[in-house]
């Protein structure tokens, strides 16, 4: 499973994470990641999931970063 990343810069392209990936990237230490809001909360609900499974704390929420209500992204803690 891949999940697209929130954009770093306003003309940026988004890059893609695998799964495998953040497992490799959170072993020993926590990490944090934003994700863009292409992504559906169904999914975002998988990630949570399968990190519960494997006995990670995750901590989910969505960011709105203006007022319009199209402007979120997601912001996942991985320990």
């Amino acid at each position: 499973m891949e999940f697209k990343l929130a954009k770093n810069e306003l003309q940026g392209k988004s890059k893609k994470i695998s799964v495998k990936t953040m497992e490799e990237e959170v072993t020993g230490s926590g990490k944090i990641y934003y994700f863009d809001k292409d992504n559906t909360h169904k999914e975002m609900m998988a990630l949570v999931e399968h990190f519960e499974n494997r006995g990670n704390s995750i901590y989910f929420k969505e960011v709105k970063f203006s007022l319009d209500e199209g402007d979120y992204l997601y912001e996942v803690h991985i320990i």
